[in-house]
């Protein structure tokens, strides 16, 4: 739902993503935008209500978090007791478990290419809101091509099911390994499922040459100052600084493609910080060392992004063949990197879809991931661990800390839309001053700015936290001319 007066324009709900917002667009005398602000309303409190819980049972807590991305928050809560119980699992565990997140982060991406995000190149940017969805999706490319997406996520949650439990919900991981072994008898089916993968990889890359790279008007889109600014970008990576969506170090790159720290996980408080905003309930990260300077960008301002562009930004490649192949050819078109093109995320993802479909092959192919050596129990008194995978929208960090009984004492919960979340704010207000002027504003403008929110694939339940102590609420009392004459707060 879209209002609008001569100086406000509201889009309430913002739509295709996972959990609520709004943006309120200011415009001055002459229609002219002065500010727009990308606002989150909901909130939720699982960093409090997760306290004096016992850590083993939050993997299974903070998947509650979202039904859209339960896996990441599986997976890095189980990466974090770990940490906190000082154990490392055997290593067939370690191979279910990144066999597990890459088909994950696989049907996550596909749903994101074909669902949330894909329509506004598949059917159009200005294409009438009741097409831009799934059902106009296959009007488009053809009912053949939907059932094909709607089979290939099936199967590939159908295995997540299998080792997981369930698919929304899963209970795979434990400290120290996980719940159950994949069975040698079972091979055969997951690695046809895997190959059918990479093959569906293939098909969507082609898709997206096919609809967006051959229009040269949604080529220009990608690179128009309107969905450009320049920050600092994180994403984990692996020895050889190729993304790894499981495990590896931390690296940030600076505006201009230099690296700029690599750490590992339990030192984010080193490098990570979070400030608030009185008009969301979402945090916002900024690089402590560079500093907050207030939505500016560049290299004197901390601000930095996660998700797909940014892990493309900060590798030196890509870790299987074919997916390789496809990022030469997405930094030939885009680049030089880093490549600072918002709607550039589109492209990113469906690289990742390709390295994520080769790197299920390569797990199934190892020998040791049908051993039954999958747990190793842990024996040390818990005190504090710290996890982090890379959510399909970007870093995702779990902190947890507890007494010798194993207890919850201190949560701390860094998602990717929260890491992503200043970056988000530019490119909202950046696409709205780009793109009204005069006042003047219709339905595929305003989707043009929210396309500028919906590239990062955010997830706005997933962000919001709870302050300590009591919810904060500001009520403004306005006379008719949008002045405030009265602000209570609590």
């Amino acid at each position: 739902m879209e209002t609008t007066n001569r100086k406000h324009v509201t889009i309430d709900p913002i739509t295709r993503l996972e959990g609520h917002g709004k943006i309120d667009i200011f415009l001055d005398d002459q229609g002219e935008v002065e500010r727009a602000y990308f606002q989150i309303p909901e909130l939720r409190g699982f960093e409090i209500f997760s306290l004096g819980r016992p850590a083993e049972d939050m993997p299974q807590i903070t998947s509650r978090i979202c039904g859209v991305c339960p896996t990441a928050h599986h997976m890095a809560s189980t990466k974090a007791l770990d940490s906190l119980f000082h154990v490392v699992p055997p290593r067939p565990a370690k191979l279910i478990r990144e066999l597990v997140y890459n088909t994950f982060m696989l049907e996550d991406h596909a749903l994101h290419v074909y669902v949330l995000g894909g329509p506004d190149f598949i059917v159009g940017p200005d294409a009438p809101a009741d097409q831009r969805n799934i059902f106009g999706v296959i009007g488009k490319v053809g009912v053949e091509v939907g059932l094909k997406v709607i089979s290939t996520r099936r199967r590939l949650r159908g295995l997540i099911s299998h080792l997981g439990g369930k698919v929304i919900h899963p209970v795979l991981g434990l400290p120290g390994g996980v719940s159950k072994r994949l069975m040698p008898e079972e091979l055969p089916e997951f690695r046809q499922i895997a190959k059918d993968a990479v093959e569906f990889a293939q098909f969507t890359l082609q898709v997206f040459k096919d609809i967006v790279l051959a229009n040269p008007e949604y080529v220009d889109m990608i690179r128009s100052d309107a969905y450009t600014h320049k920050t600092y970008y994180m994403g984990l990576v692996d020895e050889k600084n190729r993304p790894n969506f499981y495990e590896g170090k931390l690296r940030v790159v600076d505006p201009t493609g230099k690296e700029f720290a690599k750490f590992v996980e339990g030192d984010y408080l080193d490098h990570i910080a979070e400030r608030v905003e009185p008009w969301s309930y979402v945090k916002f990260c900024y690089l402590k060392k560079v500093g907050w300077k207030g939505f500016k960008g560049g290299i004197d301002d901390g601000i930095y992004s996660v998700a797909p562009l940014a892990r493309l930004n900060v590798a030196e490649g890509m870790s299987t063949p074919l997916a390789q192949a496809a990022y030469e050819e997405y930094i030939a078109t885009l680049g030089p990197k880093p490549i600072h093109h918002t709607l550039a995320n589109h492209w990113a993802r469906v690289v990742e879809m390709l390295n994520a479909a080769e790197r299920m092959v390569e797990l199934l192919d190892d020998p040791d991931i049908v051993s039954d050596d999958i747990r190793l129990i842990p024996t040390a008194t818990p005190d504090k661990g710290v996890g982090v995978v890379e959510a399909p929208r970007g870093t995702l960090i779990h902190h947890f800390e507890t007494d010798e009984k194993g207890l919850c004492t201190k949560v701390n919960l860094i998602v990717a839309t929260q890491n992503n979340a200043a970056r988000m704010a530019m490119s909202v207000e950046s696409a709205a001053k780009s793109l009204i002027h005069g006042g003047v504003v219709n339905d595929g403008l305003l989707n043009k700015i929210e396309m500028a929110f919906r590239a990062y694939d955010p997830c706005n339940a997933c962000a919001t936290h709870s302050l300590p102590g009591q919810m904060p609420l500001i009520v403004r009392v306005m006379d008719r001319k949008g002045e405030v004459v009265r602000e209570l707060r609590r």
